[in-house]
């Protein structure tokens, strides 16, 4: 019993010092929250980049749709062919 307890002894303070030696544990504390702020601040900024490239996007769209349905050529090509629905 006494080398079990002795061995068990062991592996609590070997698990101890493995939970204790973390990155964050040696950080101080503001420097983590900064990390933190400067990470969420990054996604923003990508969200916001994301965003703007997909508003071009569309806009880019609906000025090509535009420009297209003013060409009469493409209006003739989209148009049903059957003049007779209109007598």
């Amino acid at each position: 019993m006494a080398k079990k307890n002795g061995r068990q002894q062991q592996q609590a303070s070997v698990r101890e010092e493995n939970k204790a030696a973390t990155l964050k544990d040696l950080l101080n504390p503001d420097v983590v929250n900064k990390l933190k702020e400067q990470a969420a601040e990054m996604k923003r900024d990508e969200e916001n980049r994301r965003e703007q490239e997909r508003m071009k996007a569309e806009e880019a769209r609906r000025q090509e749709q535009k420009r297209l349905e003013s060409s009469f050529e493409y209006l003739l090509d989209n148009s049903s062919q059957d003049w007779k629905k209109f007598k």
